[in-house]
């Protein structure tokens, strides 16, 4: 696969801009501006995930974004993982590695996957 220059990306925002303007979801798939418009953002996508990628979310955002979802507050997530408040914190302020017990606690009861290392 060929490296996206910066000139290549910016020319494909423009574009993209410009498509938008004439693109709808009533646009069919095969029609030419979709071709289009689907060619410019894979070319923006590759630019961006060379020059600016996104890696993974820590266990902490995790368990954070979860809590935010399920409205917990820390004292809630420690009923529900079957400890105190303090320890919560200490795994959300990484002081204290996260056992198994809890790891396993926190798939079941979250929905989180987590590989211990």
């Amino acid at each position: 696969m060929e490296t996206v220059t910066h000139k290549a990306f910016v020319k494909a925002n423009i574009r993209l801009e410009k498509l938008l303007k004439e693109v709808d979801n009533d646009t069919s798939e095969d029609a030419p501006l979709m071709i289009e418009l689907l060619e410019v953002s894979d070319i923006i996508e590759q630019y961006e995930e060379a020059h600016y990628p996104i890696g993974l979310p820590t266990l902490t955002e995790m368990i954070e974004l979860r809590m935010f979802e399920m409205n917990l507050k820390r004292k809630d997530l420690a009923v529900l993982l079957n400890t105190n408040s303090s320890r919560i914190s200490d795994y959300l302020n990484g002081k204290r590695e996260i056992t198994l017990s809890v790891a396993k606690a926190l798939h079941q009861k979250l929905n989180i996957d987590i590989i211990l290392q």
